[in-house]
């Protein structure tokens, strides 16, 4: 039941990029977070390796970006295919060698830049880029992007953690947190 409802909401979802790309693209990153409770909710198949397959769903909406990125000016469009293009690059050797750290040697920058490109020019629709302002762009993605990667793909962080309790766990201390404040603000307040 978990790999139809991660098929049906990975392979539906996307397409919503088409029509809204920014909203979209958004949507893409977060059906691409909630897939592994949804499997963690139901069971991983047996039949596929988890990262070969989201990996492969990545690229589906990431494509879609692309669609997207060639009804933009030239100087971002290139920039974004060439992200594009390196990403997959990255997917590819990640698929031959089965090795995780290919991925941080090949960033996901497209997709930040994506998301960059919408967001700014919904904000400043009069700011065209340059490449000047392109090259110190990307590097101010790549940083946040780079410390992802590090952590999911090669220290693997967060491997061994069950999302699904770290959410449970959240939940137990915000719970904890309130009632304990809350009892305080309470007498605080009926004192005043």
């Amino acid at each position: 039941m978990g790999i139809i409802i991660v098929l049906a909401l990975r392979l539906t979802v996307p397409l919503t990029i088409l029509r809204w790309p920014l909203l979209g693209g958004i949507l893409a990153i977060v059906a691409d977070t909630v897939d592994i409770l949804i499997f963690q909710m139901f069971g991983f198949p047996d039949f596929v390796e988890y990262h070969q397959a989201d990996k492969l769903l990545d690229s589906y909406y990431m494509a879609l970006e692309v669609v997207v990125v060639q009804r933009w000016l030239p100087l971002p469009r290139t920039v974004a295919t060439l992200l594009f293009a390196y990403r997959m690059v990255g997917v590819l050797v990640f698929e031959l060698i089965d090795a995780r750290a290919a991925l941080l040697l090949f960033p996901n920058l497209f997709e930040m830049f994506f998301l960059f490109h919408l967001a700014s020019a919904r904000v400043a629709p009069a700011y065209r880029l340059t490449a000047r302002d392109a090259s110190a762009w990307l590097v101010v993605l790549l940083i946040p992007k780079m410390a992802q990667e590090y952590t999911l793909h090669y220290a693997k962080a967060l491997d061994n953690l069950v999302a699904l309790d770290i959410i449970q766990d959240g939940y137990r201390a915000a719970i904890g947190w309130l009632h304990d404040h809350i009892g305080a603000l309470a007498r605080v307040c009926a004192l005043g």
